[in-house]
Order: structure tokens, then sequence, then C-alpha cells
């Protein structure tokens, strides 16, 4: 207890900063950057939405979680609750040794459980104790999961012992070698999705974080909870495309089991999307709109006999399909590879996607998870004029991408890819690659040869696309140093 007058230690919640109330550190600067990289008189469905109700109930704090008053904060540990790091020993420290014999009675908690004790001596009434996972590449999957149920689990624990405040630390602890930046995106739709669904009794959400957690936090906290329409629009771009299900929760398309009651119908998730691309809804099926037998469409489809907005109406629906798809699946894998990113403008100012051949390892992946990644990424892109940056550099026979899968995908998707394209920049093409290019662009498809570019050094790249406005890999960097090089000395050596 503090002697009687002097200044208590512990923080009262209630008196911090809500996220709706914090300013945007950034600055205007960065959010106009990407907010001028969509068309602001359209509407964009974001999967999450501007919430004032929502954002009043988060706080990110920088400090002490045990420091903390408020009905319960959360603690990280091991499986047998004595992990000796910092965020344990702080709340052990100044919730006394009674915390300690408590903790012996819990007989343990397992990866992804929660646990509450008495708060003792802290100004918290609960603690809530959580095991985060030990993350390796291999389990990935598993560790994702884990750590969504320590979140979901400390979020259901506080909804059913009528909390109206909980605090969380990071749960996963650097020794146990979670990403923070991966966490984080975990721990914040989690929360969100908690809030929307479950959370009308809990007040408030705090996020205690170090000095070093907090410029993590602070960045990715817009992304999730935008504190205004513009922020949602100009953070849509940077949400990742795995985003989880409608509880967040890591989607593993390999263990769902769907049964529908119309199977040829979309999933709700898609609904927003459009009328005509649900054939469920009441009213709006084949018969309804008088259209008659589908196969009879399909019919008059290959007989030519069919009129082009049908024609268009179909293609939307159908990448409507393929765009659902990609919300919805897991494609954290992909994205991993980093060989899709968008990165600057170009001299007239359009944005700038960069596409690594050398990155894509085409007989190892998944090509149709890649198709629906490519969809994810730039559906937001191309909502406005862009041009794409294609480095074929060192590029092997395992990192071609196949004609017919680059047919495929210029068939699916949406006509504003194809329109707003302005330029295809091929950097380090070599002769074959030069030779398919013109195959494909000559007769496979129409509108695109005038478009691609192709680019035999940075230097060319660099009259079109500023050096700073194009983040380039190191490989690619020193390849085209050696040729430089290698061309400057071939040239000196020339007799006269």
């Amino acid at each position: 207890m503090d002697p009687l007058g002097a200044r208590s230690q512990f923080v009262e919640v209630q008196t911090l900063s809500t996220w709706e109330r914090q300013p945007d550190l950034e600055g205007e600067e960065t959010e106009k950057e990407y907010t001028d990289s969509l068309v602001s008189q359209e509407a964009f469905p974001s999967p999450f939405p501007y919430r004032e109700d929502i954002n009043r109930k988060i706080v990110l704090y920088n400090g002490d979680v045990a420091l903390l008053n408020c009905t319960a904060i959360v603690n990280t540990s091991n499986e047998t609750l004595t992990d000796k790091n910092p965020i344990s020993e702080s709340i052990l420290l100044h919730a006394g040794p009674e915390l300690r014999d408590e903790l012996l009675k819990l007989n343990g908690c397992r990866t992804g459980e929660a646990k509450m004790t008495k708060g003792f001596n802290l100004a918290a009434r609960f603690i809530i104790h959580t095991v985060g996972p030990k993350y390796k590449a291999k389990y990935r999957t598993a560790a994702e999961s884990s750590l969504y149920s320590c979140y979901r689990n400390v979020m259901q624990l506080a909804k059913e012992q009528a909390m109206a405040s909980v605090a969380f630390c990071v749960v996963s602890t650097t020794k146990r070698g979670y990403a923070l930046e991966d966490a984080t995106h975990i721990a914040f739709r989690t929360v969100r999705r908690f809030l929307e669904n479950h959370g009308k009794s809990i007040e408030m959400v705090v996020f205690a974080v170090t000095d070093m957690e907090e410029p993590t936090y602070r960045k990715l906290l817009p992304l999730y909870y935008p504190r205004s329409e513009e922020e949602e629009r100009a953070s849509l771009p940077l949400i990742p495309a795995d985003i989880g299900n409608s509880e967040g929760e890591p989607v593993v398309p390999e263990r769902q089991i769907r049964i529908t009651e119309k199977p040829g119908s979309l999933e709700d998730d898609c609904e927003e999307e459009t009328l005509d691309s649900d054939l469920g809804q009441v009213g709006n099926h084949a018969f309804a709109r008088m259209e008659g037998d589908v196969d009879k469409q399909r019919k008059l489809i290959l007989q030519g006999q069919l009129s082009d907005a049908t024609i268009h109406k179909q293609h939307q629906r159908n990448y409507n399909r393929w765009l659902c798809r990609a919300r919805a699946e897991d494609l954290s894998d992909i994205a991993a590879l980093k060989a899709l990113y968008q990165t600057g403008v170009d001299m007239c100012g359009r944005t700038v996607m960069v596409l690594v051949g050398r990155n894509i390892p085409v007989t190892l992946i998944d090509m149709e998870k890649a198709l629906l990644y490519f969809i994810h990424v730039m559906d937001h892109i191309t909502v406005k004029e862009y041009a794409m940056v294609y480095f074929h550099t060192l590029t092997g026979e395992h990192n071609h991408l196949d004609s017919e899968f680059l047919k495929k995908l210029y068939e699916i998707v949406d006509a504003k890819f194809k329109k707003n394209l302005r330029a295809f920049y091929f950097v380090h093409p070599s002769f074959r690659s030069k030779v398919s290019t013109w195959f494909f662009t000559r007769f496979t498809v129409s509108g695109m040869k005038e478009k691609v570019h192709h680019v035999e050094t940075l230097q060319q790249l660099f009259t079109c696309i500023l050096p700073e406005q194009i983040d380039i890999p190191p490989f690619i960097l020193e390849y085209d140093a050696r040729v430089r090089a290698y061309k400057h000395h071939s040239y000196s050596d020339t007799p006269l």
C-alpha cells in the first residue's frame, strides 16, 4: 500500500487517451499518398471499417502492464506458469508472494489457453495468464492458431466474468521466437472481431507496450482500427491477405468442410460485392430474371450469340467469385515469398507494382493460391492507372510462369486490370523471354504489346522510375552492377 498522501504508482486506465483521440503521428502526407492511389469517388468495402464506437474502447499505452488499474491484466508465461520474462517478473513483484502460491494451484496452462487468478496487491482485480506459442517456420499455421486462441480465450474470459476493462501485454515473448509484426496482426484482428461480435459489455481494451514495441503497434493499429473514413481508405492496400475468418481465426483451407443448402450459391461473406454475384438471393436467380437454362446460356456463349453486356456481367460474376475466395483463404505462405509488392510511383505519378521472378518457385507452390494472392493484392491498386515492373533477373527454369497460367490470369482478372495498366517494364530479359513475350502479346492477349517495354539495365529503368521510388532486391542491384562492369570492360578492351 502507498503511504498516506504519497502519489500512487498505479495508472488509472480511465485517464489514458483512447485510440480515437490520438493524433496520427505519421502525418497527413503518408495518408494522402495512399488515399491518392485509390479512386475517391468509389466505395471500397474494407474488412475493418471505421467504427468510432470500437475505437473509443481501444487504448495504446507505453508502460508496465502491471501498473494499470483496470478489471484484469494479461500475463504471458510458459506452460508451467514459471516463465521469467520482464512482464511476468513485474507482475509477480507487484502482486506479492500470494500470487506465486496461487499459480502452483493452477497446475500449469497449455499453449493457447487462459487461466485466471486474483490480482492480490495489484491495482487490477484479476490476472489472466496465457501461454503463447513457440514459433517455428515449419509449424507456422499451428503457431498462428495458438496465438489467436490466446487472445480469443482472454477476451472470452473477460466477457464471461463481466469485466469492464482488460489490458494486454505482448503475449508471445521474444524468446519464443514470434516476429512482433506478425503477432501484432493476429492480436489486433482477433480483438477487433471479438469486439464487433461479442464485446458490447467490454468498455476498454488496453495494449501495453514497451518503447521497442510501440512503433509496430502504432503503425498497424490504423489497419484494424481506422480513425476516419480517409484513414480507412489509406490503410486498405496495406491490410495483409490473410485476415482470418469472421472471428479473426486463421483459415486453413484443408480443414474447411462446407455444407450448403444450395451448393451453387456463394458464401455470405461475398454478399456485399454485387447483387448479381449471389445467385442464392430470392428474386435474383435464373428463373426470376427469366434467363432460362444456364447450360443454354453457355451454349450461346460458345456460339457467339450473347450480347457484350451479358458476357461482361458473367465475367464480372466469375471475377467476384475469385475475389471472395482470395479474401477468405490463408495466403500468407504466398505473401512470404515477397514476389509481389507495392513500391512508389513512376514519373507520371502512377502506382508501381513490382514482381520478382526469382522469388516465384513455380514448381513448388500452389499456383492457384498464387493467382488468388495476385487478385487480392492488385484489386485495390488497379482502380487507377498503374505500372508493373517485372525483374527477370537470374530466374531459372523453375521460376518461369507457364503461358497457360498467364492466359488464365488474363482471362479471369477484372477489366480494370487491363484498362489501367499503362506500362509493363520487363527488366533484364533473356532472348528466350523476349521471344515468349512477343508470342504471348501478339497471339494470346490483345492490347498488351504496346505496353511491354524490355529494359536491359537499371539505368534505363530509372529514366521512367526514380531510384528512390522503387524498392529493388539486393541480388538484382549486384547483378546489374556486374553486367555494367563487364560491358564497360569489354568496350575498353575493344581495339580502335
